[in-house]
């Protein structure tokens, strides 16, 4: 879905990201990586198949908009350095040309030289493109003059049916004061938005995204 903010055309798209065409920009927003290896190791027994799964939407993200930057707004690693990280590793090998962004969130505690060794240049606490403010939490940010996209709380909406069957679905939402993107890790809560008249929610269903 295409939609207009702040006087630029941004692109929502159903596999939880943001494309900003003008600045050849992919963003998406708490990735998680190694939070499904960080509960296996504390006896949990969680699918080992989640960060691939994560690792192959952002790929195909990748090729399909073939942006000139990835930003990943926050929590883009879970924990410490685990099985799954170590695979992302050589994930990131692929994309030696793409520019890696992260803005540090609440869960990035890895250290600068592991970071540097991945290819991925560190922001703290935002990055500012045009009229947007990239940031993890966006009651956190001090550029009073442009518009915040955070993360961090892990949106969702839940919509009612004809038959009053309820369906709950992560989301985008855009209010006056700031956006927030969903999260882009398929092994994540989700944080029931309830909107008022003047905000925009977009549900990200299996095939659509759709405002509500």
């Amino acid at each position: 879905m295409t939609i207009t903010s702040q006087g630029e055309e941004l692109i929502l798209d159903k596999e939880r990201a943001l494309y900003l065409p003008k600045h050849q920009l992919l963003a998406i927003s708490d990735l998680h990586l190694g939070k499904s290896a960080h509960f296996r190791q504390a006896g949990l027994q969680v699918p080992a198949t989640i960060a691939q799964t994560d690792l192959q939407r952002l790929s195909l993200l990748i090729k399909q908009y073939n942006p000139r930057m990835l930003l990943i707004n926050g929590d883009m690693f879970h924990h410490g350095l685990n099985t799954d990280i170590e695979e992302f590793a050589e994930w990131r090998k692929n994309y030696e040309q793409l520019d890696f962004l992260l803005i540090k969130g609440n869960h990035d505690r890895l250290s600068d030289a592991n970071y540097a060794a991945m290819d991925i240049d560190i922001h703290e606490p935002s990055f500012c493109l045009g009229p947007f403010c990239f940031i993890h939490d966006a009651p956190n940010c001090t550029e009073e003059e442009l518009y915040p996209i955070s993360g961090h709380i892990h949106p969702g909406v839940t919509i009612v049916g004809k038959a009053k069957q309820r369906l709950k679905f992560p989301c985008f939402y855009f209010g006056k004061d700031y956006a927030v993107l969903p999260a882009f890790s398929l092994f994540t809560g989700l944080y029931n938005i309830y909107p008022k008249a003047s905000e925009r929610i977009f549900a990200v269903t299996p095939k659509v995204v759709v405002e509500v």
